[in-house]
């Protein structure tokens, strides 16, 4: 999954990155984003990888792997919802 664009002007934004010299899975990961800006807010979110593909197979060793992984997200306020 590529990092997303970035919207204009995010109103929350996490990043996180992780590295590692060698990486070894013994299963697949199941991995599971949830994000939520409510009441009508819009989430986003992606990761770069380097040398880890998007499909690890178990049991192989991963060299200078590194994950960049992004959340954000653009909130509504509801004062302005309520004077509509």
């Amino acid at each position: 999954m590529p990092k997303p664009e970035r919207p204009e002007n995010p109103d929350v934004e996490i990043s996180a990155t992780a590295k590692a010299k060698e990486l070894r899975f013994h299963d697949r990961p199941k991995v599971v984003v949830r994000a939520h800006a409510e009441p009508d807010g819009e989430c986003f979110w992606g990761s770069d990888r380097t040398n880890l593909p998007d499909q690890v197979e178990p049991d192989v060793t991963y060299q200078d792997v590194r994950i960049d992984f992004r959340l954000g997200a653009k909130l509504t306020d509801p004062a302005n919802d309520a004077e509509d």
